[in-house]
């Protein structure tokens, strides 16, 4: 490959005590927890909303917030959901389907609260770092202004690709041994549901029961068994978590231009197997496809502590836990045939018990070699068994909440992220609503 060398002087634009990158669920907490410390927050997002697959990604719902008998995601995630809740922003019972145009709005209108200052269609590009590299100093955005600086005294990476810490230097691993991730979802949005028929006798039950012989009819280029399914997320409205985009590597942009094609292009396959082999779709019709790809999986950063399925199965307590969490080892399918389902089937029995959850450390959040920058969210130091597990929105709202305190905690003492006396931020979170029943 050539280069080219080039280089330019740019204006810091902007400076703050705690840089949040990106604005899905856990870069939100973690600013929204850092302003309510009292810090100075700027969050910049490349998109166009806060709230990542939740709103721009359309994912159709929320995965679980409690273990069945405990409210994990404590702290932000309640607080979340009972003001969604109040303003009509689910569809039906229970914290789960998401309406994304409410969802989008009370994101801003917390961030206003809070005096979060915030900017779209703004990249993160490149970092700068002290004479030690141990502190990022500044990190360098592209925009529609231009290229220009921002500083602050603590960072945090809820980019979900770990994009900040993989800038300033820290290690990390993707997928499984070979490097091969989780395959994408291009959710969709579709009208004209007759949901009372879908949930009706007359339904057949879920769209599973009829895959064989649409398969065996040729509706489909893949044999893709694994199908998450429609969610109810309003009168008419269905959210599509269907369809799978294989291959793709979230971290390349030409690896996701072609699953965006493919996405839009199998949207057709299935909008014809859900009109002609499911009851109730009959008059379904597309009203638009996400303008984010859902990827489930790119980078784990290498972080002081890995968490595992060791850790899963045990029920994990930890000494510096932040929080806790329940939820299924959620692999995809790794190919479209029946052994990759048959295996996806066997992975997802792998659950925790009623009113069981495990520890999510502090030290899965504190990228190696980095004083001062924290990642939340999807991408921290665990095994990949483990994020499939933490991956989910409840999960990125726990750990965000805890490294956004704890930046704000750092920036206010010149404190670093090891230095930070984990007890006093154990009990900060615990007092603003955490679930942390092994805390003393």
């Amino acid at each position: 490959m050539k280069t080219l060398n080039y280089s330019k002087s740019i204006p810091v634009k902007h400076t703050c005590d705690v840089l949040v990158a990106g604005g899905g669920p856990a870069g939100i907490a973690a600013a929204v927890y850092a302003a309510r410390r009292g810090a100075k927050v700027r969050v910049i997002e490349a998109g166009t909303c806060l709230g990542g697959l939740g709103t721009a990604g359309m994912v159709p719902a929320f995965t679980n917030f409690t273990d069945g008998v405990n409210f994990l995601a404590g702290g932000f995630g309640r607080e979340l959901c009972e003001r969604l809740e109040a303003i009509g922003g689910f569809h039906g019972a229970g914290y789960h389907c998401i309406k994304v145009e409410p969802l989008k709005r009370l994101y801003e209108r917390m961030f206003e609260e809070e005096g979060v200052e915030y900017s779209y269609h703004t990249k993160l590009i490149d970092v700068r770092k002290n004479e030690t590299g141990a502190n990022v100093t500044h990190v360098v955005c592209a925009a529609k202004s231009g290229v220009f600086a921002i500083g602050a005294k603590a960072f945090v990476d809820g980019t979900g690709d770990g994009d900040l810490c993989v800038l300033a230097g820290a290690s990390f691993v993707k997928g499984d041994a070979s490097g091969a991730m989780m395959p994408g979802t291009l959710c969709t949005l579709w009208g004209g549901i007759d949901w009372d028929i879908v949930r009706g006798p007359e339904g057949k039950g879920y769209e599973e029961r009829n895959l064989e012989p649409a398969i065996s009819d040729g509706v489909f280029t893949l044999e893709d068994r694994h199908l998450p399914g429609m969610w109810r997320v309003g009168e008419k409205l269905g959210g599509g978590n269907i369809g799978h985009t294989f291959g793709v590597d979230g971290t390349d942009e030409d690896s996701l231009t072609k699953a965006y094609a493919w996405g839009r292009k199998s949207i057709l396959e299935y909008e014809r197997f859900y009109k002609n082999y499911l009851r109730g779709y009959e008059n379904m019709e597309l009203v638009v496809s996400a303008q984010l790809l859902g990827v489930r999986e790119t980078r784990r950063i290498t972080c002081d502590y890995e968490l595992n399925f060791n850790d899963f199965n045990a029920r994990a307590i930890f000494d510096d836990e932040i929080g806790r969490y329940s939820y299924p080892i959620d692999i995809h399918i790794a190919k479209p045939d029946k052994a990759s389902f048959d295996a996806f089937v066997k992975h997802l029995a792998t659950r925790l018990g009623h009113g069981e959850s495990y520890g999510l450390p502090y030290r899965s959040l504190t990228p190696r070699g980095l004083d001062n920058v924290w990642v939340a969210g999807r991408c921290i130091g665990t095994d990949r068994e483990m994020q499939a597990s933490i991956r989910v929105m409840p999960c990125c709202f726990i750990t965000g909440q805890a490294v956004g305190l704890a930046a704000a905690m750092c920036a206010d003492t010149n404190l670093t992220s090891r230095t930070l006396p984990l007890r006093d931020l154990q009990s900060k979170l615990k007092h603003a609503g955490a679930f942390l029943p092994n805390l003393s």
